[in-house]
């Protein structure tokens, strides 16, 4: 550099050092509490310089106190929003996210993680207190879920949006910016992928267990969706998980949040640890001594915040942090950097500026919980219903029933609608109480029937009692499944077929079973609803039962949407987020992470319902799918394209569908999602859908994970599903086409 050059630059330097000085002498405020016109990094350095290490040291746990003398209020980072604003009062609740995977509808995703960012601000400034927020009422979401749903046994699939890594990464990069928000300035909240990584059960050795998952699995199934939230949606935190992974517990893994997250992603916001998982790392993993070495582990690996108690247990012994930093174990320049993006995003989310100047401190009570918001939700739950069965076209039905038998655990449940993380339903619409509205000249009986895994909880609600009503009734609609009650996050559930939250058997539980089978034995009508977070092996059901919807845990809004997709009011379009298989016997050992055999990519045998299934009241045609190239080489983009019509006799919504197979190419699935669209068709309109695929859309894993363009014939399959059939199960509509990659090509990470 010349003296001329270095004269501008001292210069440049000293100008804005005066601009700096002269804003906060004109705020009479530390230079952190200035305004929005001085940068954020400037305030949060300002800030982290005033503070001493013990107040550094208490903004690091998931209670951050406040710090009176410079002002800083209190927070406490931890927020729930899987489907809506979690454990904080009345909140619209929309189906479990593995419902809304179900829709394979982005757009409407996005609309509600908005949603979900509006009613988080409306209660933090309706339950702001003076120093600051309370747990739940805050700005820092810990959603979206974006493990992979690998085995159907883990009971917190039902928080996921299932089985595939395309998929969950569309709807991940979504729900991430429906939450953030699009403001150049600040974030509507922060939005947080969880649980970083290979996080899928068993809930059992979530603590203690060390995951072992090749570098292809991990590049192929476990990562994609977390990248793509981190590098396309700018997700502002990330949870790190409970488990080991690989040697190294998640929280203090340096592959992971340092080779993968800051080196290859670039991801410039905070890690939070899931809550525990720190005291894990010294406690279950033993993987360090003591806190003070399981502090400097994680902290310097690149965990920022720590959720649950990391600190000694006996008072009057000093802070591990402090401890640790004060030994020289733990440099206070690592610190530092974790306080550094944790403040940020607090800056970011506009709470240490005025009101005036953050855009969302309008919204209010009166902007939580509107009847905008639960149309939307009844809008998710219609598009979330699974029609899996319709025999004889017995739906929908062509006439109004003169008498209706509701039967069964979920008929009347509100714990069937709700699934686990959520808030409270102002009017939530069970299934009972939908068909009551839905068909007001029909005479509606009710009998539970039976328990989820055990008798009816109300005396003289026997199946008996249940076979009288469905006697006499015109249709018998049969509620059936699981809830939040026997399948969740570690819990304690021990009956036959579930062990802790997870489950030991995917089948119908023995109870509801035999109510089933003794009901559909009086030959009435019946219709089977299913309410449920994961796969259920219903194979009587489907070999016996003329009409099967699974409507997953649908939300306040459910019963309403089984109501009318009962009467036709519009045609069911879900599809399967996960697979069904006929029973664990398909599953490789709930506690072996290998892809090998598991999920529709991977498993070779015939599946029950495959992933992407799922009928309509109408029916759909493909023709003249076409790739634009015959040829491309590994730089170059292909666009495939095809024309859907609706030839069925009703309106209704199609779910196209886009699958790659590289027959012979190594380490390549059986076959790939690679692009899905929802459309609505009315009766005989004919629609062009395109997928354009470029770079990860083509790529292939190698063994040592690294992403590769291979040349070669390309196989594409674009239907309402994938090309799967058996006995009893329909070929699924659709066209193929092909084309060839003449060159080869490795991608960046």
């Amino acid at each position: 550099m010349n003296n001329n050059s270095l004269h501008s630059v001292l210069a440049a330097c000293c100008l804005a050092a005066c601009r700096i000085a002269s804003a906060q002498q004109a705020t009479d405020h530390p230079l952190y509490l200035a305004g929005p016109q001085i940068p954020v990094e400037q305030r949060v350095d300002s800030l982290i310089d005033s503070m001493t290490l013990e107040e550094k040291a208490s903004q690091l746990g998931n209670v951050a106190p406040a710090i009176p003398r410079l002002q800083v209020p209190r927070y406490n980072w931890w927020n729930e929003g899987l489907h809506g604003v979690a454990r904080a009062g009345v909140a619209t609740v929309f189906p479990q996210a593995i419902g809304m995977a179900a829709t394979f509808d982005a757009p409407l995703l996005h609309q509600v993680g908005d949603v979900i960012s509006t009613e988080f601000r409306a209660k933090y400034y309706q339950a702001l207190e003076p120093d600051g927020s309370a747990q739940y009422y805050g700005l820092t979401v810990w959603s979206p879920n974006i493990n992979i749903f690998r085995d159907p046994r883990w009971g917190r699939g039902q928080e996921t949006y299932g089985e595939d890594p395309y998929l969950t990464a569309r709807l991940g990069v979504a729900f991430v910016t429906g939450l953030q928000g699009d403001d150049p300035r600040y974030l509507k909240t922060v939005a947080t992928p969880k649980h970083f990584a290979v996080h899928s059960g068993p809930e059992s050795t979530r603590h203690t267990v060390d995951v072992h998952a090749s570098r292809h699995d991990m590049e192929d199934t476990y990562l994609p969706a977390f990248r793509a939230t981190v590098m396309e949606a700018k997700a502002q935190s990330v949870m790190c998980a409970y488990n080991s992974l690989n040697g190294q517990p998640a929280c203090a893994n340096t592959d992971l949040l340092q080779q993968h997250l800051r080196d290859d992603w670039g991801f410039q916001g905070y890690v939070v640890s899931d809550c525990g998982a720190v005291a894990d790392v010294f406690n279950a993993h033993h993987y360090a001594a003591a806190p003070e070495q399981g502090v400097t582990a994680v902290f310097e690996a690149g965990t920022d915040l720590i959720c649950g108690d990391y600190r000694r247990h006996m008072t009057t012994e000093p802070d591990a942090i402090v401890s640790a930093v004060r030994s020289g174990m733990l440099p206070q320049a690592v610190i530092d950097r974790a306080l550094r993006r944790l403040f940020s995003a607090r800056f970011r989310l506009g709470l240490f500026d005025p009101a005036a100047s953050v855009p969302y401190s309008s919204l209010s009570a009166a902007d939580n919980d509107t009847e905008a918001h639960r149309q939307l939700a009844l809008r998710m739950a219609r598009e979330s219903i699974v029609l899996l069965k319709n025999r004889d076209h017995l739906l929908p039905l062509t006439a109004a029933p003169k008498s209706i038998a509701v039967i069964g655990p979920n008929a009347d449940s509100l714990d069937a609608l709700l699934g686990n993380y959520h808030g409270t339903p102002s009017r939530p619409v069970t299934v009972l109480a939908g068909i009551r509205q839905r068909f007001p000249g029909a005479s509606v009986s009710y009998v539970e029937g039976t328990g989820l895994i055990g008798p009816a909880a109300t005396p003289g609600q026997d199946d008996r009692k249940a076979l009288d009503a469905a006697r006499a009734a015109d249709l018998v609609v049969v509620v059936l499944g699981l809830s939040a009650n026997v399948e969740g996050e570690e819990m304690k559930v021990e009956a036959a077929g579930f062990a802790g939250g997870d489950r030991s058997s995917i089948d119908l539980p023995a109870p509801q079973q035999q109510l089933l089978q003794r009901i559909h034995a009086l030959g009435k009508p019946t219709v089977l609803v299913l309410m449920n977070g994961s796969a259920l092996a219903i194979n009587w059901a489907d070999a016996h039962v003329a009409a099967i919807l699974d409507a997953w845990y649908p939300g306040e809004e459910g019963g309403t949407a089984l109501a009318e997709a009962i009467a036709g009011d519009f045609s069911p379009a879900g599809r399967l987020p996960v697979t069904f298989y006929r029973s664990v016997a398909q599953l490789p050992a709930f506690d072996d992470y290998s892809m090998r055999g598991r999920t529709y990519r991977y498993f070779d045998g015939e599946a029950l319902y495959p992933f992407g299934y799922g009928l309509s009241y109408t029916t759909f045609s493909y023709r003249n799918a076409h790739a634009d190239r015959s040829e491309i080489s590994a730089s170059q983009s292909v666009t495939i394209s095809a024309q859907v019509t609706n030839a069925g006799a009703l309106a209704g919504d199609e779910v196209v569908q886009l699958y790659l197979s590289r027959p012979g190419v190594a380490g390549a699935p059986l076959r790939a999602l690679r692009g899905f669209s929802r459309i609505h068709l009315e009766r005989g309109q004919t629609q062009t859908v395109q997928f354009v695929l470029r770079d990860r859309d083509l790529d292939v894993v190698d063994a040592e994970g690294a992403h590769r363009i291979v040349a070669g014939k390309v196989e594409v399959w674009i239907g309402g599903g994938q090309p799967a059939a058996r006995a009893g199960l329909a070929a699924t509509a659709g066209a193929r086409t092909r084309f060839t990659i003449t060159s080869s090509a490795t991608l960046p990470d």
